[in-house]
């Protein structure tokens, strides 16, 4: 076999034990209490039942084996050629988005938009929280929308004891409208993104063909689960919650803050540049510890690890990938869009998607909107999709996210927001 065959082809061997890996880690995490802490099993074990850590350990192997299987200059030259641009990024913007005084300015913008609803309270702000919230990715990037929508939730509605039902409805909501509320600009939605440039889209394009489609989605959605949730929504003890509580950070801080993701945002494809930018706000952060909680550094090297392992082991998947895309036509290519995205990131797909010299505008549509509608089927169905999970999976309990129950919780959402994009 040749040797760019057997890279192809192990690469996406160890994808798929990865892929497999996330379907089972509640499974494979319980299986580390039969073994003494911190012996080497344990270790092992608690590593493969985390979502994250599983990606890193399979893209750790499939390295190895490529060190193993050819020379060192052939792997060095192949990593150059990957950008982890993106991985960066998001471990900056998590960490950013996740600081106190973004937070409590996120949740009192939310707050005031909610007056306006003529509702009861917890009502109004559980749709404003995720309708407004995920929008606000197609200025500041989706990984900000996730981490700041993320945390609001948590801190006003997950840390209440809800039932699993509206937790698991309430995460695949907002995995589906992040991954829907970064197209009304060109430049946010990582799938949109890999595809923008080279096919001429800009953010006119995108409000014309996808924004305004995925506007009627999110609040359809949205507006469904908070009606069917309603009684249990309203039951929420609202009054203990309010923001009226905060000591809300110094003005001048927030600006501050405020300038720092301005700036992170402005440099966003200078990798160096957003470097130095991250050393002066930790640095900013240290200076101001009275007025800051602890930083999600944790959490967000971890969704770091995961898309770069993601980059890692998708370099080399469009040798089935690509032609299958010729193959298929209409709704067999848009239907199955949705369904590769589960399985693949979809930015990935779409960036192999914009390899393929022969896709005509209307199949550039309908694959484009497919990955965007499949977002919210599973953890790595969408990048940001990890940093609401890092946030939101310590209300689930010790036996976290069920990757089923997410996926089944999703359908509606996503039902909902294909029937959008195809048939207006």
């Amino acid at each position: 076999m040749h040797s760019l065959e057997a890279q192809e082809w192990m690469g996406t061997l160890f994808l798929a034990f990865a892929i497999v890996n996330t379907l089972f880690t509640k499974k494979i995490k319980n299986l580390a209490f039969y073994f003494p802490k911190k012996s080497l099993f344990h270790s092992l074990f608690y590593l493969l039942g985390e979502v994250e850590l599983a990606f890193g350990f399979w893209g750790g192997l499939y390295l190895l084996f490529l060190f193993l299987a050819y020379d060192s200059i052939h792997v060095f030259n192949d990593l150059k050629n990957q950008s982890f641009l993106e991985p960066v990024f998001i471990f900056i913007m998590m960490t950013l988005c996740s600081t106190r005084p973004l937070l409590v300015l996120a949740s009192k913008w939310i707050h005031s938009a909610s007056k306006f609803l003529p509702i009861k309270k917890p009502l109004a702000f559980y749709i404003t929280t995720l309708t407004m919230g995920p929008c606000i990715g197609s200025l500041l990037t989706e990984p900000a929308a996730m981490t700041l929508t993320a945390f609001v939730l948590l801190r006003h509605f997950f840390i209440q004891n809800i039932s699993p039902s509206l937790q698991y409805s309430s995460l695949s909501l907002l995995f589906v409208n992040v991954s829907l509320g970064g197209t009304l600009t060109s430049f946010a939605a990582p799938p949109v993104l890999m595809v923008a440039q080279k096919w001429g889209w800009n953010s006119q394009f995108m409000l014309s063909h996808f924004g305004w489609k995925a506007l009627i989605a999110i609040l359809v959605s949205t507006l469904w689960i908070t009606y069917r949730f309603r009684h249990e929504i309203i039951a929420i003890p609202w009054e203990k919650e309010t923001l009226k509580s905060d000591n809300s950070p110094p003005l001048w801080l927030t600006l501050g803050h405020g300038c720092t993701l301005f700036l992170v945002l402005l440099f966003s494809h200078q990798i160096s540049i957003l470097l130095c930018i991250f050393g002066f706000f930790l640095i900013l952060i240290h200076m101001t510890q009275s007025h800051q909680t602890k930083l999600k550094l944790k959490e967000s090297f971890s969704v770091f690890l995961f898309l770069s392992s993601l980059i890692v082991l998708g370099s080399h998947q469009s040798w089935w990938l690509e032609p299958l895309l010729l193959e298929l036509k209409n709704l067999p290519l848009y239907l199955g869009a949705i369904l590769l995205t589960a399985i693949t990131d979809n930015a990935a797909l779409t960036y192999l998607a914009s390899q393929v010299p022969f896709l005509d505008n209307s199949s550039r549509y309908l694959l484009v909107a497919g990955t965007l509608v499949g977002g919210g089927l599973t953890l790595i169905a969408n990048a940001p999709n990890l940093t609401g999970y890092e946030i939101l999976r310590s209300s689930f309990g010790e036996k976290g996210i069920s990757p089923f129950q997410l996926f089944t919780a999703a359908l509606t959402p996503t039902v909902i927001a294909g029937c959008c994009f195809w048939f207006f």
